[in-house]
């Protein structure tokens, strides 16, 4: 008897001919089925048995292959996460630094301000300083001018006056004057 015939008379006994009464079913000979179910198996080929072991080996292989996917999504998943951590820490040190460098800038724009300040300070000090050196320096040279040019009038007073008294004098005859530059 080949396998279809046999799977057939299991499919009769099981299915077209079952006594039922409602949702109960009796009458169904268990024996009759069993000994059906051993002759299918018997008369089973090895070619059939093999692929049946084959289509197992694969379930096996499948299920194993998604054991690995989900364990490796799951190393993927984790170290995707790590990645994440670590990426988000890094930009966090990478944000500090930039804090701590802008207010470096920011504190050295500050004294650069200062110092601009300063100078500016200084130069204007400096400029005044100038100034009044410059007024101090006109006004001496002013005083010594004013002094000098007191000097200089009470010498060309005295001059003035030893010329007019000569003037008054009695002229000297020009003899006397040329024996005198012989003498000398």
């Amino acid at each position: 008897m080949d396998i279809l015939r046999m799977l057939e008379n299991l499919h009769e006994l099981a299915v077209d001919q079952p006594r039922s009464f409602g949702p109960i079913t009796w009458g169904l000979n268990k024996e009759e089925v069993a000994m059906q179910i051993a002759k299918v198996r018997a008369s089973l080929p090895n070619e059939l048995k093999q692929a049946v072991s084959l289509t197992r080996d694969s379930e096996r292989i499948v299920e194993n292959a998604r054991e690995d996917a989900s364990s490796t999504i799951e190393n993927g998943k984790r170290e995707a996460e790590r990645i994440v951590i670590e990426g988000r820490q890094e930009a966090e040190r990478i944000l500090d630094q930039a804090r701590l460098q802008q207010e470096r800038m920011i504190a050295e724009n500050e004294i650069l301000k200062l110092a601009k300040a300063q100078s500016e300070e200084i130069r204007n000090s400096a400029d005044r300083d100038a100034v009044q050196m410059r007024r101090g320096a006109e006004n001496y040279a002013h005083e010594v001018l004013s002094q000098l040019e007191n000097v200089i009038g009470k010498v060309m007073t005295s001059i003035e006056r030893g010329k007019g008294e000569i003037t008054r004098a009695e002229p000297i005859p020009m003899n006397a004057v040329v024996r005198e530059k012989v003498r000398a």
